[in-house]
């Protein structure tokens, strides 16, 4: 057998692939750049006239500073080119957009700073902290703006890529479930190329089958795909790979390794040149230390901030439960909490006050699969005033006591009931490593429409990368999911 196909690719064919054009991700990245553009300069001009009024060149300053708002904002759309935010991998997803956005507008602040004390410029200090705060915050919610008209168009079957999945049976199978199971992601899986048969006869893909892994250029080909996606099979590592990747490249076909690493996010992973090979160092998450105590703080200071805000509004909703039905305003239930530690869990109460021992009359109503959660749709134990609160999540409000307590965190996985804990698998139990959270990544991709192993697993993704950055990503999102009022039953 030849070398080539040995590796599981067939090279022997010089012609090149043709290149797939993908308008839309042209089209959005010069949607970025525009709606940059406009934010600098509209910024900038908003705190000339903050500062200044409408006539700033006659404010005792030597210079104008319309001027230098357009001059501020070209270097500000350089320094996020050269910051790599105009790169579509970088686009429409994640945290690391947002990140870095941030990170290059901090660099020109700090730039621009020292010029102006180096050459002693007179460029009023009122202006410059006006400026650069309203034009970062403009920017980052620009993007997320792009982003929501994004994730519209993609539930209206638009704007996706295009992806072939290349690999082992079982992983490219698993793979396509995890692109296709979110459509918010942007990938849609057109076909797929496997090594071997299905685990299982007369198991499908659910996709094309395009050939084995000696035809995956004939496949992006014929599929008119923009991206490969490798997943793990022997034919695939070490130099299989990389004559793929010497296949693909001048085609503008992205190819994207899936890693055997599960729940593991960018940032805790390096690359370490060892022997003259590439290795990924895989940091341990980090559950204790100074980010912790700074997760501790901000979680109390919002948490007595909301109470401060809320408290009116949450007198008033538990006296109207107790002038619509009989029991007590507020639900209490044991939940565990981090490290096994049990807690009293307070709620606005939704039920009737005998829903815990009427648990069985509604067992057949479980929509979720697995056995561990119980969720149903219209539950008759709810009271009619419990389904508005329920749809709106104003139940969970006194969950904040909880947080000023230091029982919860405002974000965090699902605090669950003692009955859960007793069923969960060994991996499931790394849950409890971190507190609870009032609201999370379960919260904000779904609700009670996940089922058992989906919202474990996003439980886990968070225990294992979270950051504060993440959390007031995760409490944004909350914001909008809570307006939706999808997944709240």
């Amino acid at each position: 057998m030849p070398a080539t196909q040995r590796a599981g690719l067939d090279v022997a064919s010089k012609a090149p692939v043709t290149p797939v054009a993908v308008p839309w991700t042209h089209r959005y990245v010069r949607r970025v750049f525009l709606h940059d553009l406009v934010v600098v300069v509209v910024t900038g001009l908003l705190a000339v006239l903050i500062r200044f009024g409408s006539n700033p060149s006659l404010a005792g300053h030597d210079v104008s500073y319309f001027g230098v708002v357009f001059a501020i904002g070209g270097l500000w759309i350089l320094s996020l080119g050269l910051g790599r935010c105009y790169e579509m991998r970088f686009l429409a997803e994640g945290s690391e957009e947002y990140r870095r956005v941030g990170n290059s507008s901090l660099r020109l602040m700090g730039l621009l700073g020292f010029i102006a004390f180096a050459t002693k410029s007179d460029i009023a200090r009122g202006f410059a902290l006006v400026y650069f705060p309203l034009g970062l915050v403009g920017l980052i919610a620009s993007r997320w703006w792009l982003r929501v008209r994004l994730s519209k168009a993609r539930m209206e079957g638009r704007e996706f890529h295009r992806v072939v999945v290349a690999g082992r049976y079982a992983a490219v199978r698993d793979l396509i479930h995890q692109l296709e199971s979110d459509t918010r992601h942007g990938f849609r899986v057109v076909g797929a190329c496997v090594s071997g048969g299905p685990d299982m006869p007369g198991e499908t893909l659910g996709v094309p089958m395009l050939g084995g892994l000696i035809g995956i250029r004939a496949a992006v080909e014929s599929s008119g795909a923009d991206t490969v996606a490798v997943t793990g099979s022997a034919e695939l590592t070490g130099e299989g790979l990389r004559r793929l990747s010497y296949d693909l490249e001048s085609t503008g076909i992205d190819l994207l390794v899936a890693p055997t690493l599960l729940n593991v996010a960018g940032n805790r992973i390096s690359i370490r040149p060892v022997a003259g090979m590439t290795l990924l160092h895989v940091d341990e998450p980090e559950l204790d230390g100074a980010r912790k105590v700074v997760k501790d703080v901000f979680d109390r200071s919002l948490a007595l901030a909301l109470l401060l805000l809320i408290l009116p509004v949450l007198l008033a909703l538990m006296l109207a439960i107790r002038l619509t039905s009989h029991g007590p305003a507020l639900f209490r239930q044991t939940r565990v909490g981090r490290d096994g530690q049990l807690f009293s869990l307070l709620k606005l109460r939704t039920m009737e006050a005998d829903a815990e021992l009427r648990l069985h009359e509604v067992a057949s109503l479980n929509r979720v699969s697995g056995g561990v959660l119980f969720k149903a749709h219209n539950d008759p134990r709810v009271t009619p005033l419990g389904r508005l609160l329920r749809k709106w999540s104003l139940d969970e409000l006194p969950q904040i006591l909880n947080v000023l307590r230091g029982q919860m965190s405002m974000v965090g996985p699902r605090p669950p009931l003692p009955t859960e804990v007793a069923q969960y698998e060994h991996h499931a139990h790394r849950r409890l490593l971190v507190k609870p959270g009032i609201t999370g990544l379960w919260q904000v991709s779904g609700r009670s429409d996940l089922d058992w192993e989906q919202s474990v697993r996003l439980d886990l993704q968070y225990v294992e990368n979270w950051s504060l950055g993440m959390d007031l990503v995760i409490l944004a999102k909350t914001l909008v999911a809570v307006v939706r009022s999808a997944g709240a039953y």
